[in-house]
């Protein structure tokens, strides 16, 4: 079984590639999602969320700066550019199950130090 941080990279990783079934793959049937303008539980609405940013961005780049562990949870900060053009600094920390499914994802935005 892989560590809480390599779900967590996988997950990233998946996002970024737009692999909605991957990310499936790694949720929890009661996840929660939460960012800074909605909140969803339950798989299906999680990944109909996940979908619809997919179809929004024609691309994702996902720079993971540092990750942070710490029980059965880890954070990670991260730069996302959207659509080559759009920078995002955010800070997702993900909550997992004794299976090593991702149960809950809190996103919260940050800003960058320039």
């Amino acid at each position: 079984m892989l560590n809480h941080t390599e779900i967590c990279l996988l997950y990233l990783q998946s996002y970024q590639d737009k692999n909605l079934t991957a990310v499936s793959e790694l949720f929890a049937e009661q996840i929660v999602l939460r960012d800074w303008n909605l909140r969803v539980v339950g798989k299906a609405a999680a990944l109909n969320e996940t979908q619809k940013n997919f179809e929004a961005a024609r691309s994702l780049q996902i720079e993971v700066l540092h990750t942070y562990e710490r029980s059965n949870s880890i954070a990670a900060e991260l730069i996302i550019t959207v659509n080559d053009s759009e920078v995002l600094h955010v800070i997702d920390v993900l909550d997992f199950d004794a299976q090593g499914k991702i149960v809950a994802i809190r996103a919260y935005r940050g800003r960058g130090d320039e």
